[in-house]
């Protein structure tokens, strides 16, 4: 029974799925002019709904009332794998995801998944929304004006959020969050694979496609695959050349940040690779890597022919060329070959005249 006559007719609604209200906007339709009214805050951003105790905003009542247990209620819930505490179970279940990695939230139209169905409410959006919110700089459009507040610092280099330890600034609340873990240390993303743990949950994406050997993204120009969108771009310079990375003393370019780093010390003289049997000191770890074999005896690199094995890459390459008596180093004089460099540079000395030995 009923009270009120208008709450049998929404009542009613459940049992006949009738929904009279429409959003001018997307057109989705609610049994309740109520539901319409909190939908529509998801294009205008408003959040009419203050915290009286840190005046965080929300555009729902209900979101500021869980909001509210925060600040007055004790965390009894605990997350088994970091010991997290939260107010409400809800919660727990959602973060116990940032550890299995779960996502139960799909997009009916790409099939994108999600771990949380808000996140899945928000991103439909760019599949049913017109995006009303344009950039005044660069024109771009955006489904929420709170997409649009972000985009703008990009234009600004506005930075409102400061990391508390060491000052650092940042346009995002999500980038600050992440990089404070670089201070507690935390990694809550766990591989169900291995048990690594990482900080970030796209390293782990990265990650476990070394357990999967899933390798989605392709280069356009050769096909070669990747695991990660940076090891293509990098890849892609091979093709077009471009060198992004420049040495501030000599000016020499570089294709790889890595490439930069390893070059710098050329100039510092910095070697902080050193051997643990006798100490000498290397600017790259993969010459600490060889050097090493000198002290263990270890010779990887095996002849497919005649099964001789060599210590370095380099001394096998060199060894193939007595089976296939390939003879790569030319005399600029006499057009005489030879299978080594080393050679060559001897052989030269006979038309140069030098005897220095």
């Amino acid at each position: 029974m009923f009270s009120e006559s208008g709450s049998l007719r929404r009542h009613l609604r459940t049992r006949t799925d009738e929904k009279p209200f429409e959003c001018s906007v997307c057109h989705k339709t609610f049994s309740r002019s109520g539901h319409l009214r909190s939908h529509h805050r998801t294009h205008t951003g408003e959040k009419p709904f203050e915290c009286s105790m840190c005046h965080k905003m929300f555009s729902e009542s209900g979101s500021l009332r869980i909001h509210l247990l925060t600040h007055t209620e004790e965390k009894q819930f605990e997350c088994s794998v970091c010991h997290k505490m939260f107010t409400q179970s809800t919660h727990l279940r959602t973060h116990l995801r940032t550890h299995t990695g779960e996502k139960p939230f799909k997009c009916s139209m790409c099939h994108k998944m999600f771990s949380e169905s808000g996140s899945l409410r928000i991103h439909l959006l760019t599949h049913t929304e017109e995006k009303q919110f344009e950039c005044s700089v660069c024109h771009k459009m955006f489904t929420q004006s709170t997409h649009l507040r972000t985009h703008l610092r990009t234009h600004t280099g506005e930075k409102p959020f400061k990391c508390s330890m060491c000052h650092k600034m940042f346009s995002e609340s999500g980038s600050l969050r992440i990089h404070l873990r670089t201070h507690t240390g935390e990694k809550p993303f766990e591989c169900s694979v291995c048990h690594k743990m990482f900080s970030r949950s796209e390293n782990l994406r990265g990650h476990l496609r070394t357990h999967t050997g899933e390798k989605p993204f392709e280069c356009s120009v050769c096909h070669k695959m990747f695991s990660e969108s940076g090891h293509l771009r990098t890849h892609l310079r091979t093709h077009t050349g471009e060198k992004p990375f420049e040495c501030s003393v000599c000016h020499k370019m570089f294709s790889r940040s890595e490439n930069l780093r390893t070059h710098l010390r050329t100039h510092t003289g910095e070697k902080p690779f050193e051997c643990s049997v006798c100490h000498k000191m290397f600017t790259q770890s993969t010459h600490l890597r060889t050097h090493l074999r000198t002290h263990t005896g270890e010779k990887p690199f095996e002849c497919s022919v005649c099964h001789k094995m060599f210590s370095r890459s380099e001394n096998l390459r060199t060894h193939l060329r007595t089976h296939t008596r390939e003879k790569p180093f030319e005399c600029s004089v006499c057009h005489k070959m030879y299978t080594q460099s080393g050679n060559l540079r001897i052989h030269l000395r006979s038309h140069t005249g030098d005897k220095t030995f």
